[in-house]
């Protein structure tokens, strides 16, 4: 039994690898760019946007002028000072 299960995977081996397989490669063709075409037309320009407004807003209305307060009334009199005494300053001698 050991060497018919030993024969068995040899000869199963060697009928694997015996075969033939087909090539089955295909061989793709790489897209290579052409050369440039024409330019185009020059496109139309674009219309203008209108301008914002430049102008300020009006200014308010001035208000009235107020009433001119009263007069206020003469203060008092102040006392009359006491006469002090009369200091004479003599300069130093050089």
């Amino acid at each position: 039994m050991k060497y018919s299960i030993l024969l068995l995977a040899l000869v199963g081996s060697l009928a694997l690898t015996a075969c033939e397989r087909p090539s089955t490669t295909v061989a793709v063709p790489v897209a290579v760019p052409g050369p440039a075409g024409a330019t185009g037309a020059t496109g139309s320009t674009g219309a203008t946007g209108s301008a914002g407004a430049t102008t300020s807003g009006m200014d308010g209305a001035k208000g009235a002028t107020g009433d001119s307060g009263a007069t206020g009334a003469t203060g008092a009199t102040g006392d009359t000072g006491k006469t002090g005494d009369t200091v004479i300053v003599v300069p130093a001698a050089k």
